[in-house]
């Protein structure tokens, strides 16, 4: 799964605006801004989201889940889960 937030975050991470990430992945625009609009996970067709998340493979992002390593080096960025702290 990829979540909006991690797509947002991987086209900023290659320098390319929505549309150049449609045209990478072979959907269409309102498809990329579809899915960085949704809340917690992209939900779509199955088809449609393996084209993104391998047009951004192919681009050099490496896409990390939840609670799992890294596989590569290079740079990166990953969100953490906030701390709450102790009243």
């Amino acid at each position: 799964m990829i979540t909006a937030s991690q797509l947002r975050a991987a086209r900023a991470l290659l320098g390319v605006d929505q549309r150049q990430l449609a045209e990478m992945a072979g959907v269409s625009l309102p498809t990329i801004q579809r899915m960085e609009a949704s809340e917690g996970n992209v939900r779509g067709v199955v088809d449609t989201l393996t084209k993104v998340i391998e047009a951004l493979e192919r681009a050099g992002v490496e896409l990390i889940g939840e609670n799992v390593e890294s596989r590569g080096g290079g740079r990166g960025v990953r969100l953490r889960q906030p701390r709450t702290e102790a009243l």
